[in-house]
């Protein structure tokens, strides 16, 4: 049984009361919203909206301060930076609007648990886990729907009124709002909404002592409402799904295939054949250096590009982008005060393309986006080449 009041979901369930309190990542009604409950109904633990890799984030405001930008490209994780910082620079914009910190209420959480010695208990999966099921289960058009949406977030100027922010909050709406998300993209909603509303339902069950608080978006609350009646697995929500073999297979064939073609044409008409290698040069090459130079990178980082495009779409292995990622981030290095204002910068297109740390993402991310386009441009004009000259 359950009742509702201002955002406050009561549930008895196996002796224990949960107390769940749906919010807005930015309203400042919901962080004054979590102080109040929490010191009202003293809970034995309080559970909130974070998986340990967030919590640290919040805890450790100098954590920017430390990222090896080097190590950052070496491990092929450029792309997931970036797209993080992408996705956040939305809701911090939103927050800046209402003179509030993003997850005010997560903070809020956090320091009300510890002022009544309360057990703090992080409820949600890991973002990793997360986002590697978001995208694997999305199959390719899901994935340019995805980049679409993230890359959008960065241009907008949109502002919402506090009036629209409280009601995004409201059960109805945020029925209706899900049941849109399923009709249109059913296989985004399941790994970003389903499976974590089980994973947090699970966890805020199986939190110590009997009565509960639970800080979540309140798009979650509908789900566990419905979820907390069940048992889930946590191991087998938190498996990373494995690897399709199919696309490293094809990026093998792929080189291999262009390779035999040309090297035939060299038997049978080297002239066709050089023909063949330029316009595949040329092709990736440019699309490449042209990356870096949306990015405004570097010179040298726009000759690397150039350079190692025409190879690296030939090697699954290494990609353009990651060597012109390291020619701008040796040649153009980040101070302290460009991991210091990070945060701040990526409010902004021109603070996406200034900071010299999004710079480097923005140069490794565009320079293989442009590989990739010479690759298909360059592979499709020699085998025209090819069956022209048989």
């Amino acid at each position: 049984m359950s009742e509702e009041n201002q955002n406050i979901t009561r549930i008895h369930i196996d002796g224990k009361e949960l107390i769940l309190i749906g919010t807005a990542h930015i309203s400042k009604h919901s962080a004054e919203q979590v102080k109040e409950v929490i010191e009202a109904e003293n809970p034995d633990s309080v559970c909130i909206e974070l998986d340990e890799q967030r919590y640290q984030s919040i805890m450790d405001g100098n954590k920017w301060r430390d990222m090896d930008i080097f190590k950052v490209i070496k491990e092929k994780k450029a792309t997931l930076l970036l797209m993080n910082l992408a996705i956040s620079s939305f809701q911090r914009r939103m927050a800046k609007q209402f003179g509030i910190n993003a997850g005010q209420e997560m903070i809020q959480g956090i320091e009300s648990a510890k002022a009544i010695n309360a057990d703090l208990v992080l409820a949600d999966r890991n973002i990793q886990t997360t986002f590697s099921r978001v995208w694997r289960g999305v199959g390719l058009k899901g994935k340019g729907i995805l980049l679409m949406q993230v890359i959008g977030s960065i241009f907008t100027k949109e502002t919402i009124s506090e009036e629209d922010l409280e009601k995004m909050k409201s059960q109805d709406m945020l029925d209706s709002m899900l049941a849109d998300m399923t009709a249109n993209f059913p296989k985004l909603k399941k790994p970003l909404i389903d499976e974590r509303d089980q994973y947090l339902s699970q966890k805020i069950k199986d939190a110590p002592g009997k009565k509960i608080v639970a800080v979540l978006g309140a798009a979650h609350v509908p789900g566990i409402k419905v979820e907390i009646n069940k048992e889930h697995d946590l191991e087998r929500l938190s498996q990373v799904p494995p690897k399709s073999k199919v696309p490293k297979i094809i990026a093998w064939l792929i080189p291999i295939f262009l390779l035999s073609i040309i090297a035939y044409t060299f038997y049978s008409n080297p002239d066709a054949a050089l023909q063949q290698t330029i316009s595949w040069v040329l092709w990736n090459g440019s699309l490449s250096a042209i990356g870096v130079a949306i990015a405004f990178g570097h010179p040298l980082a726009f000759l690397t590009a150039f350079v190692a495009a025409p190879i690296t779409s030939l090697d699954p292995i290494t990609a353009a982008g990651w060597f012109a990622g390291f020619v701008q981030a040796y040649f153009v290095r980040p101070n302290v005060g460009d991991f210091e204002n990070l945060a701040e910068d990526v409010h902004s297109v021109k603070g996406f393309w200034n900071n010299k740390v999004t710079r480097i993402l923005l140069v490794v991310v565009l320079a293989n986006l442009g590989s990739s386009l010479g690759t298909f441009i360059g592979g499709a004009d020699v085998i025209r080449l090819f069956f022209e000259n048989l």
